[in-house]
C-alpha cells in the first residue's frame, strides 16, 4: 500500500493543475482549523482545490510541500480508516526533510468515502506542522460528524455551482459597475445563455442534448451515491419516486403528509418518519432544500406547509417531467440560490391578511432581505398583488426596503414604509458579487 500511496503522490506531484475559471468565494484558512469545502457533486469544488494550490504556489513555496489525495482513486480501495496513517508515511518517506521543519499543505478531496476519515485528520492537526485542505460531498459529514469527532478545529465554506457572475467570467465577459450599453446589452444576452444551461462548470457552453444527459447522470449519481449508497436504503425506488415529485413541484408548498400519501398511492410503505428523512438527506446533499414559513415559533414553522427548491434551476428542466413547471417557479429557484449562497436562513412569509411574499433572507438586522419574485409585473393586478404583499411584510417586520426580482422590468417604487427596488432577475444576481456563504463554524 505504501508504494502505491508514493505512486499517487508523485503523480500528483508532475501533473498540470487544472484550476480552470477562478471562483469568487474568499476561502481564508484559519491556524489550527482544517479548511473544509463542501456542495453538491461536480460543483467544482476539486477545482477549487487545485486555484487554492496555485495561489500556495504563487507565493513561492515548493510543489513538493503539497500532499494532494483523491479519495475517489480507485487505487486507494483497499485504504480503511485505520490505515489512514500510511499516506503521512508514504508522503514523509518521499520527503524526510519536511518532518517538522517546512509546512506541509495537506490536500484531502472527497475524504468522506472513508468511513471513520475525522480522528486522522484530527491527529495530523495536532501532530504535524501543516495547514490541512478537506472537500466533501455531503453536508451530514460536516452538521454532525466533524461537530463531534474534530472538537472545533474545522472551519467550512459552501461550494455551489456557477453564479452568474461566475459565468461571465467563465465566458470573458467582464461584469464591474458602471456598464456601458454595449456590455450591459452583452449580460444580458449571456444571462439567456445561463438561464439555460445552469451552473453547473461542466455543462457551460455544451449543447442542449448533451447538457441534458450530464444533467440526468450528475441526478442518477446524487441520488444514488450520495442518498441510496450513503444512507444504506433498502428501497430506493420511494426515494428516486419522491425526489421526482419535488422536482417536478419546484417553488411549491408541500406537507409531510401529502407526500407520505403520494406515496402510499405508488404502493410504496414509507411512514412519515422516513419521508421526513429523505427530505433531510436531500438538504444534506445539497441537492434539494426546504423552506418555511417565517414563525417566531419553531413548532409553528414546522407544522405548515413547507416549500422545496433545487440546487440549480437548470437541472430541474434537464429532469422533470414538465407538466407543473413554469419559468416563474424557475427564476423562483433561481433567486432563491442566490439568497442560500449568502445565508442559510430563508423562509417564506405570509403577512397578517394572508398574503404571501417569497422570500425572507439573513438573519435579524439590517443584512435581512425581503423578496418578491415575479416573471412580469405589466399585468395592473399582478402589480398590485405582488407589490401590496411586499409592503405588508416590510411594514410587519420593520424593513424599509424590498426587493422585486422579475425577468425584465426595472423601477424604484415609494412607498409609505420604505423604497421597493424592481429588478431583472440578471441585476439582481449581480449584486451578490463577492459575497460568501459560511456554513459554519464546528
Amino acid at each position: 500500500m505504501i508504494d502505491i500511496l508514493k505512486e499517487i503522490i508523485l503523480d500528483f506531484q508532475e501533473s498540470e493543475l487544472q484550476t480552470g475559471v477562478p471562483r469568487l468565494i474568499p476561502v481564508s484558512s484559519v491556524p489550527g482549523k482544517a479548511t473544509v469545502c463542501i456542495g453538491v457533486r461536480r460543483s467544482g469544488k476539486s477545482t477549487f482545490m487545485f486555484q487554492i494550490i496555485k495561489s500556495i504556489l504563487d507565493a513561492g513555496f515548493s510543489r513538493q510541500n503539497i500532499l494532494y489525495m483523491n479519495f475517489f482513486d480507485d487505487r486507494l480501495h483497499m485504504l480503511q480508516y485505520d490505515n489512514l496513517g500510511l499516506i503521512l508515511e508514504a508522503y514523509f518517506s518521499l520527503f524526510p526533510e519536511k518532518k517538522n521543519t517546512e509546512k506541509v499543505y495537506c490536500f484531502f478531496d472527497e475524504i468522506q468515502v472513508i468511513q471513520g476519515w475525522e480522528p486522522f485528520v484530527d491527529r495530523v492537526m495536532r501532530t504535524e506542522k501543516c495547514d490541512v485542505y478537506i472537500t466533501g460531498s455531503s453536508a451530514q459529514m460536516l452538521s454532525r460528524e466533524i461537530a463531534t469527532q474534530m472538537r472545533g478545529r474545522a472551519l467550512s465554506w459552501e461550494i455551489f455551482p456557477f453564479s452568474f457572475r461566475e459565468f461571465l467570467d467563465f465566458k470573458g465577459i467582464e461584469s464591474d459597475s458602471p456598464l456601458s450599453t454595449k456590455r450591459r446589452l452583452t449580460i444580458q444576452k449571456e444571462f439567456g445563455e445561463y438561464w439555460e444551461t445552469g451552473g453547473f462548470p461542466e455543462v457551460a457552453s455544451v449543447e442542449r442534448m448533451l447538457r441534458i444527459k450530464i444533467h440526468q447522470e450528475y441526478w442518477g449519481a446524487m441520488l444514488f451515491r450520495d442518498l441510496v449508497e450513503r444512507h444504506d436504503i433498502s428501497h430506493p425506488r420511494a426515494i428516486t419516486d419522491l425526489a421526482h415529485w419535488l422536482v417536478d413541484n419546484i417553488g411549491s408548498l408541500y406537507s409531510i403528509n401529502n407526500l407520505t400519501g403520494y406515496l402510499k398511492s405508488l404502493g410504496h410503505k414509507a411512514p412519515k418518519s422516513a419521508v421526513s428523512d429523505y427530505l433531510k438527506w436531500f438538504e444534506d446533499a445539497y441537492v434539494l432544500f426546504t423552506v418555511r414559513i417565517f414563525d417566531a415559533s419553531l413548532s409553528r414553522a414546522n407544522t405548515n406547509p413547507k416549500k422545496i427548491y433545487c440546487i440549480d434551476h437548470a437541472l430541474v428542466t434537464s429532469i422533470s417531467s414538465g407538466i407543473l413547471l413554469n419559468a416563474g417557479h424557475l427564476l423562483e429557484n433561481l433567486v432563491f440560490i442566490a439568497l442560500r449562497r449568502i445565508t442559510p436562513d430563508i423562509f417564506y412569509y405570509k403577512t397578517k391578511t394572508g398574503r404571501e411574499v417569497d422570500f425572507i433572507a439573513g438573519r435579524q438586522g439590517e443584512s435581512r432581505m425581503i423578496v418578491q419574485v415575479c416573471e412580469s409585473m405589466a399585468n395592473p393586478e399582478t402589480r398590485k398583488r405582488e407589490t401590496t404583499a411586499l409592503i405588508e411584510g416590510m411594514t410587519e417586520l420593520n424593513l424599509s426596503q424590498g426587493t422585486i426580482v422579475t425577468r425584465n422590468e426595472e423601477e424604484q417604487i415609494e412607498v409609505e414604509s420604505g423604497i421597493i427596488n424592481v429588478l431583472p432577475v440578471w441585476r439582481f444576481l449581480l449584486n451578490f458579487y463577492m459575497k460568501v456563504s459560511v456554513s459554519g463554524c464546528f
